[in-house]
């Protein structure tokens, strides 16, 4: 985006009613979310993310980001499975909803690309707990899951219309496991800048979610990691991938977050004054010296220092913590909404059904015109991770279809060889 661009749609972010979920106000807001997340993602990989930092921060838009990440995740509790019961309900609803679901892993992708900066962290101010409360939610259900086979991703959804609110609970469940592994990643960056927090954020990881003991449970159980027929697959870059036998032991992106999170967590001097060294806890943070191996030391040698606290731990009690707190803040944007909104949620769903989901088919021709806009071609190829290969003999490509501009092709005789079969969809397409 350009700059003057950039900083148009981030002055337009602005906080969303519940009731408005949905709606054709709302629905332009998620396309703003969506460009300056996409625009992030490739900031931030050119090492150019500088700007969106700044905008950001200078008008003040990470507790709106926040607040509305809260509204999406109430929505979906609380709102979505009375929708899903009203009689109004029809199957073509779920084409705004859809949009309810992305516009939760936008923001957490969002988040997840400029949280690694100090400044945004501190530009948070007390939105931050309810940010570290998202977390610690998203964590729990990783931990909960089972490990013995791996979890769907969106590549492997149907990429025709949803049918029913059956259908949209599965594909809300699948965008969940994705989601909460940014959430992972967004909380290690918050671990990175305790410094920068408010006094009750360290207490609030600490004390009342106890996120020591539940990385320990994710060291433990990995569930981005399973076997399946004998085999050892890996959840990275967005996909499940068998990992060869030799490559086994390596730590992945993800293993990484959840060691470096903890050493932030259990080395820090604050945070061992204030940490509960307690039977229980001392007894779940030992578990981890079984995976305190030379090779796993070899690739993140800041873990010595974490096998040395462990020896430690193991033959002392520490000194019980200093309660020198003695007024704790509350997250206030999750209460919020819940106590303004409470017994309201069928009045919500019947609002919304009226309003936002009962779509008429110009209001359908005109969203998806708009969303052709958002998700450009030439924008999603600059996001993926591969380049384009020949859609006949695999080959790497570097021509398309001028005419629908959907199909790769290495060469001029792939392109002839494949027409017949390509014809129907490129007269669909164009």
């Amino acid at each position: 985006l350009p700059p003057a661009e950039a900083e148009a749609l981030v002055r337009a972010l602005q906080a969303s009613e519940l009731r408005d979920i949905g709606g054709q106000g709302w629905l332009r807001q998620h396309e703003y979310v969506e460009k300056l997340n996409m625009h992030g993602i490739l900031s931030a990989s050119a090492g150019q993310e500088q700007l969106l930092t700044e905008l950001l921060v200078s008008h003040a838009k990470i507790p709106v980001l926040v607040g509305e990440l809260i509204s999406v995740e109430i929505w979906k509790h609380k709102v979505f499975p009375v929708l899903c019961r009203l009689q109004d309900f029809k199957p073509r609803s779920t084409f705004p909803i859809y949009v309810v679901l992305h516009h939760e892993a936008s923001i957490i992708n969002l988040l997840e690309t400029v949280f690694f900066h100090k400044e945004i962290c501190e530009s948070a101010e007390d939105s931050i707990l309810d940010l570290i409360d998202y977390c610690h939610r998203k964590l729990t259900l990783l931990a909960a899951r089972s490990t013995t086979a791996p979890a769907a991703t969106s590549a492997e959804l149907p990429a025709e219309p949803l049918a029913s609110p059956s259908s949209m609970q599965k594909q809300a469940e699948v965008m969940e496991f994705e989601i909460s592994l940014k959430a992972l990643s967004v909380l290690r960056f918050i671990t990175d800048h305790l410094d920068s927090l408010p006094l009750s954020a360290l207490t609030r990881m600490l004390n009342t979610h106890n996120l020591p003991c539940l990385l320990v449970e994710l060291v433990e159980h990995c569930p981005w990691s399973c076997w399946e027929a004998g085999k050892l697959k890996k959840f990275e870059n967005g996909t499940w991938h068998v990992v060869p036998p030799e490559e086994q032991l390596k730590m992945t992106k993800l293993d990484g977050q959840v060691w470096l999170a903890l050493l932030n967590l259990l080395l820090s001097p604050e945070c061992q004054r204030k940490y509960r060294f307690d039977g229980f806890n001392k007894s779940q943070l030992l578990k981890l010296r079984a995976f305190l191996t030379d090779v796993l030391i070899d690739q993140l040698p800041n873990l010595v220092e974490m096998q040395r606290f462990l020896s430690y731990l193991a033959v002392t009690d520490p000194a019980p913590p200093k309660k020198d707190l003695i007024l704790e803040q509350v997250p206030v944007v999750w209460d919020h909404i819940l106590k303004k909104h409470s017994g309201k949620w069928e009045a919500i769903a019947k609002h919304q059904v009226k309003h936002a989901f009962s779509p008429t088919d110009e209001e359908l021709r005109l969203q998806a015109r708009r969303w052709a806009q958002t998700y450009s071609l030439d924008m999603m190829e600059a996001l993926a991770p591969d380049k384009p290969l020949c859609r006949v003999c695999g080959a790497e490509a570097g021509k398309r279809c001028s005419r629908c501009r959907n199909e790769w092709y290495c060469s001029r005789a792939c392109q002839v060889q494949h027409w017949q079969k390509h014809k129907p969809a490129c007269d669909l397409m164009a």
